[in-house]
């Protein structure tokens, strides 16, 4: 059995590759694995390493050791490869992923509790053939993570800066309302919409819960829509959106589904996002995927039952 370590030196604060690699040593030499550590050095790096590593036919478990980007790119690589799983080492900002994990979520930065645990499948969301673990949102939220990245290229805006710059373009000065046609399970809906996020899992954002019952190994994806409202009202009704309490809010404004299809149109291109991956398109597919991914972890922690305990 190969345990490979894909790390991201430039995710999070700091550069975690020392850290990383006394934890493939401590495997090492306490248990004798074979340990393999592998540095990314462009975007999509950790899904090309992580594919080439499952084509190879055997035993292999891979450890995403980065941010959110970093586990979906690894995901991708290695989706309906039956020889390979994978697993997170956090070392990015939000790690949104491993909060669908609840409290035990801290267990996954202790590698001497992750090499053996136990496997299981996981579902993906597939958007235009790329796949997705948690949450693939469109809107004003997809267009705050788009702005984050540009603000980001910008000398002294980085952190928490380039968050709020690309919150007051796209909260203040643009359009709020996107004129779509969304399709659920072949039924349109035509109007104007603020959001419309397609949830397997149900943590995204660094800290929005939109819909608590989402399950990553369920089989269902659970859509939620919200109609365009003026700003001041958005503003108002976007806490109770974020914690989850969608019931709360006007059922002709918001709206969930368990749709199996899920069809976003538009006249021009929009902005998609995929586990903080965005990508723009004209026309957005989300259906559950074919494929799953082999996810490990601690003994006793799932998404599954962790979650419910805490809701």
């Amino acid at each position: 059995m190969q345990h490979v370590f894909l790390i991201n030196p430039h995710a999070g604060k700091q550069n975690h590759a020392a850290r990383i690699y006394a934890m493939a040593e401590h495997l090492r030499t306490r248990h004798g694995l074979c340990c393999t550590c592998l540095l990314t050095s462009r975007p999509g790096g950790a899904e090309s390493l992580a594919r080439e590593t499952a084509q190879s036919g055997e035993p292999v478990r891979l450890y995403a050791c980065g941010g959110d980007g970093t586990v979906s790119e690894v995901a991708n690589g290695i989706a309906g490869y039956p020889n390979a799983a994978m697993t997170v080492i956090p070392s990015g900002t939000g790690n949104d992923f491993l909060k669908n994990f609840g409290p035990d979520a801290a267990r996954f930065s202790d590698v001497e509790s992750l090499w053996d645990g136990p496997s299981f499948p996981l579902d993906l969301i597939d958007c235009n053939g790329r796949l997705c673990l948690t949450i693939a949102c469109s809107g004003i939220d997809a267009q705050i993570a788009d702005g984050i990245d540009q603000f980001r290229r910008i000398p002294l805006l980085h952190g928490r800066a380039s968050y709020l710059c690309s919150v007051a373009v796209n909260g203040l000065l643009r359009p709020l309302g996107h004129a779509w046609t969304v399709t659920l399970d072949g039924v349109p809906q035509t109007g104007k919409f603020a959001l419309v996020s397609v949830c397997n899992g149900r943590h995204y954002g660094g800290g929005s819960t939109p819909v608590p019952e989402a399950r990553m190994d369920d089989g269902i994806l659970h859509t939620i829509l919200i109609r365009a409202v003026p700003r001041h009202v958005f503003a108002r009704f976007f806490p109770a959106y974020s914690a989850g309490r969608w019931q709360e809010l006007p059922a002709d404004l918001v709206q969930v589904v368990q749709a199996r299809e899920t069809v976003i149109s538009a006249p021009a291109p929009f902005t998609t996002c995929l586990d903080g991956e965005c990508f723009h398109w004209q026309e957005a597919r989300l259906v559950l995927s074919a494929r799953k991914v082999n996810f490990f972890g601690p003994k006793g922690c799932s998404p599954n039952a962790t979650a419910r305990g805490s809701v």
